[in-house]
């Protein structure tokens, strides 16, 4: 299990890892359904913190099971049989995100975590017993997810008051382990393959987000046979969709790191900025779905609460790709102003009486401006 060549030609994703991503989306589809019951039936400032929580467990494990396949994947037996093992623990997850959501009860999430670290934790040992020129890397890797899964455990057994405090600290620990270990040498990585993974699954958050969206509005359809603003909303879902596809593909990531993302520095901030990414796609489809009930419950009516569940995630996942994804690609800081505005504007559709299709309008618009630009 020695390192891959960071160099090698045509490097694209196993069936492996399409079947892993394939089964993350029953977690991101249990998240994003429960994000839409917070903000259509219960209170919305806790439903967003804990999808904000929930999802970050979602894609903490998706990420480190990325980076460590794109340095090591020898696709043999006891390789894929790990693997297998980390699939089931994200279905444990996936099938503890209601009872979280619902009730703030940790222990099957937690449980769904353990057996996706603890395979991870396995996987960094074999590849340490195989690499002795990036043993000290590995092993710390291995030493750092085993450490953070025995804290995720220890906070089964506090109070419920001191859960958001020990969950915040975990997460921190859990950033820092990529940081610690990695300045004791860097793993290999492909950079093809890293880009072509986060576009991946940047397609299933997009996927699911039109999907939620799809359901609401046809079960809203089905209930009122149709109206003005149901044919807005899903005429303007779907030209939001489109337009925040169009913008993560304008540029080619792996061009970024091949090269100037190469540093640590730039890298962490691409790899961790992308939490942004995948949360706010997730979380579009469900302010839609939130807004296609309002529209069920209140038919003729506009509300700028209903509104803000579609535009704010828009507007976070544009305000990300471009910072991220986009910028460093940028040679004159103008390049930025019509991403600034149409964010603004984006923003502002909430309170407009039809926020998704007047999003729409501007995010095609912004979408006109980078195509021609090039």
């Amino acid at each position: 299990m020695t390192g891959r060549d960071p160099g090698e030609p045509h490097r694209s994703a196993t069936p492996l890892e399409l079947f892993f991503d394939l089964c993350f989306v029953v977690a991101v589809a249990q998240a994003s359904a429960h994000l839409h019951g917070a903000l259509t039936h219960g209170d919305p400032a806790s439903g967003v913190l804990r999808f904000a929580l929930v999802f970050f467990t979602i894609w903490w494990a998706w990420m480190n099971f990325t980076w460590f396949a794109s340095a090591y994947d020898p696709d043999d037996t006891p390789y894929r049989l790990t693997v297998l093992a980390q699939i089931t623990g994200s279905l444990v997850l996936a099938a503890g995100v209601g009872r979280a959501f619902d009730e703030g009860d940790l222990l099957v999430i937690t449980l769904g975590y353990v057996v996706l670290r603890t395979a991870l934790a396995a996987l960094w040992v074999r590849a340490g017993l195989a690499d002795r020129a990036r043993r000290r890397t590995t092993l710390r890797f291995a030493a750092g997810v085993t450490a953070c899964q025995g804290g995720w455990v220890a906070l089964l057994f506090l109070p419920d008051r001191a859960h958001l405090p020990g969950i915040a600290v975990m997460v921190v620990a859990e950033l820092l382990v990529p940081v610690w270990a990695q300045s004791a040498g860097m793993t290999p990585w492909h950079p093809h393959h890293i880009a072509e993974r986060y576009e991946l699954f940047t397609l299933i958050v997009l996927g699911e987000s039109v999907a939620a969206a799809t359901v609401a509005v046809r079960g809203a359809f089905d209930r009122h046979h149709g109206t003005g603003a149901l044919y807005a909303l899903a005429g303007g879902g779907l030209l939001m969709a489109f337009a925040l596809w169009w913008l993560y593909f304008a540029r080619p990531a792996h061009t970024l790191l091949a090269t100037t993302h190469q540093a640590h520095r730039q890298r962490f901030t691409w790899a961790y900025g992308h939490y942004l990414v995948f949360a706010s796609a997730t979380a579009e489809g469900a302010g839609l779905a939130a807004y296609a009930d309002h529209l069920a419950r209140h038919p003729g009516t506009s509300s700028v609460g209903a509104g803000l569940a579609v535009t704010v995630p828009a507007a976070v996942f544009l305000t990300t790709v471009w910072a991220i994804h986009l910028r460093p690609h940028q040679r004159r800081a103008a390049d930025g102003v019509p991403f600034a505005v149409a964010a603004a504007g984006v923003l502002l559709a909430a309170w407009s009486p039809a926020p998704a299709l007047v999003a729409g309008v501007f995010l095609g618009a912004l979408v006109t401006v980078v195509t021609t630009r090039r």
